[in-house]
């Protein structure tokens, strides 16, 4: 089975002063604006850094949920923050690290049983896969 899902990106301009819209097929994200100022400074918009990080995020903890379920366990709350760092490299720029901070709450877990799940989540669920980049993870179990 292949699922194949899609998100598209129009650009005019130089790479400073240019200006981009970046969409998803769902229409979820719809014309959202990017650019050199939204990327490397602080002006409202997106980047391309911060969707693969809510990507990231939302992937994980939907995997985690489905580690839980196998192991019997059902959470109330699962809140994943994904920091995605990209540094200047030799050649350009590149996205170096992923790291997920996670605050659970599920009544009856273990903290073992937590954190077998939160890391076998981390491993493999498809966006992990998919990055070249170190995967960190904090993931703390709230009563």
């Amino acid at each position: 089975m292949t699922i194949k899902r899609n998100g598209s990106a129009v650009w005019s301009g130089g790479i400073k002063d240019g200006k981009g819209q970046v969409s998803t097929g769902s229409g979820a994200l719809k014309d959202q604006p990017y650019g050199f100022n939204t990327r490397f400074e602080d002006a409202p918009g997106t980047n391309p850094e911060e969707l693969i990080g809510a990507a990231h995020a939302g992937c994980f903890t939907m995997a985690l949920s489905g580690q839980l379920g196998q192991a019997g366990l059902t959470a109330d709350e699962l809140r994943t923050t994904a920091t995605v760092s990209m540094e200047k490299v030799e050649g350009g720029f590149s996205i170096t690290a992923v790291h997920l901070d996670l605050v659970a709450k599920i009544p009856g877990a273990s903290q073992e049983a937590f954190d077998k799940a939160a890391t076998t989540a981390k491993e493999n669920c498809p966006v992990s896969k998919l990055l070249n980049a170190r995967i960190t993870l904090d993931a703390r179990l709230e009563s």
